[in-house]
């Protein structure tokens, strides 16, 4: 999905890539969006809203750290992909449902993706790991900074 942005938007991400985790913080400041960190109502993973001329992803405070990093990719991912169709603002659910067609909601999710576990690093770190495939697939999650769950679907992803 990354090559289907324009040319300045891959280079931000890239840049916020050279890392790991990636540098989601350093994404959001590059296209005047701040993050924070907020209790949401029950349910509600994470939100992107207009906000003062800019815009403002609220992630929930109470979702784990790898939760809250994917969260953060996916209304990103929104912005890059969506940002005409974001309106008042979306909402996800903890399933990454939103006012937003299913369609645009596994684009948004494969960007998340590939923003945070870029298939080369992640190719690479798996080859570098080593122990039982648990003990690799904890390895990467901590690496990147994602849930076991979402590592181990990009993991069926890249191979």
């Amino acid at each position: 999905m990354i090559d289907q942005l324009p040319p300045h938007q891959r280079e931000v991400i890239a840049a916020a890539q050279a890392a790991q985790p990636v540098r989601l913080g350093d994404i959001a400041r590059a296209f005047g969006i701040s993050v924070k960190a907020s209790t949401l109502p029950a349910g509600i993973s994470g939100e992107i809203r207009p906000s003062g001329g800019a815009f403002e992803i609220k992630v929930n405070r109470h979702d784990s750290r790898g939760r809250q990093r994917f969260t953060v990719a996916h209304e990103l991912a929104h912005f890059l992909l969506h940002r005409d169709q974001i309106g008042s603002g979306v909402s996800d659910d903890a399933l990454y449902r939103s006012s937003l067609s299913d369609a645009r909601e596994a684009e948004a999710n494969r960007l998340a993706a590939d923003i945070l576990m870029p298939r080369e690093s992640v190719r690479a770190a798996f080859a570098e790991s080593v122990g039982s495939f648990e003990e690799r697939l904890q390895f990467l999650a901590d690496h990147f900074g994602v849930s076991e769950a979402a590592m181990a679907i990009r993991l069926e992803q890249v191979s």
